[in-house]
């Protein structure tokens, strides 16, 4: 665990806004998204967006109502090739990127931080729910279209999901340590009970856009402050928050299971000098080694 650890680290909640037809989430990530991103030697806009998708990711996957995962990913022909980050019910993270060093150095160049469209370039925003092997997956997606990974989110919802939505997303680090954070606020339409309601859903939105990036990732400033900083005018009501973690379903009967799928010939060709086959977890970095005769009868 990171020194710079806060109580208010690792953390995902949902709140309301007292009297208001908006209900939201806010997560705020220390240790956890440290130990995902020194997993891996990337660079500082690749794990700024790694940052964020954990981050949304535990926003959107804390909504689930049943034991099952949250898959947030964008696939396109920019820098970055591949960028996914998966929430399990327990709060268990984690998350990987895929891309070309040079291509990131050449897009990083000037004043200004590339964003996810620069990144990511032309490509597809995606949400998976898996609830089991036993149940379909249920999959969403969306053109990547804004430059910021908050923006294909907001665009992702009013598409596949018809529900206003407002995302915002920072990472950072204090004292060098990787910090995340993220809140998301979501309309809840008129009704006969409650009239028009888009008045307020515009105060509200006026009140979000005075969240700062270093709010986000400070680590002395709790969820509850950061809200009632927010919303104090009208009140908000937050609700019992969950823990976060990073967590990697990897193991050495899985990355067996992996290469069993594999012909015979083909398992052949992967051993190296020490007579072993060695796989690295794309997730947290481990390195298995596995003896070919752990894998005979497949």
């Amino acid at each position: 665990m990171s020194e710079m650890t806060s109580p208010h680290d690792d953390l995902v909640g949902a709140f309301q806004i007292e009297g208001e037809p908006v209900r939201g989430r806010i997560a705020r990530l220390g240790p956890a998204i440290d130990t995902i991103l020194r997993a891996h030697d990337y660079p500082e806009p690749v794990a700024n967006l790694l940052g964020e998708a954990c981050a949304l990711a535990a926003l959107v996957g804390s909504n689930l109502k049943f034991e099952g995962r949250l898959i947030v990913e964008a696939r396109g022909s920019g820098p970055v090739r591949y960028v996914v980050a998966d929430y399990d019910t327990n709060g268990g993270l984690r998350g990987y990127c895929r891309f070309e060093a040079e291509e990131v150095a050449a897009a990083s160049t000037g004043f200004v931080r590339p964003g996810a469209k620069t990144l990511l370039g032309d490509g597809v925003f995606m949400m998976t729910v898996d609830q089991g092997p036993d149940m379909d997956r249920y999959q969403g997606m969306t053109a990547i279209e804004g430059e910021t990974l908050a923006l294909c989110a907001e665009q992702y919802f009013v598409q596949s999901e018809q529900t206003p939505t407002r995302v915002r997303l920072a990472v950072g680090q204090v004292d060098g340590v990787s910090r995340a954070g993220g809140v998301l606020i979501q309309y809840i339409a008129a009704d006969e009970t409650r009239g028009s309601t888009e008045d307020a859903w515009r105060r509200t939105q006026a009140f979000f856009e005075t969240i700062g990036e270093d709010e986000l990732v400070d680590p002395d400033l709790s969820s509850n402050q950061l809200l009632f900083n927010l919303f104090h005018e009208d009140g908000v009501r937050v609700f019992d928050p969950r823990m976060l973690a990073a967590v990697c379903r990897c193991s050495q009967e899985r990355i067996e299971s992996v290469l069993k799928s594999f012909e015979a010939v083909e398992r052949e060709d992967m051993v190296e000098p020490d007579g072993k086959i060695h796989v690295t977890c794309e997730f947290c970095s481990r390195l298995y080694a596995v003896a070919p005769e752990a894998l005979a009868g497949a």
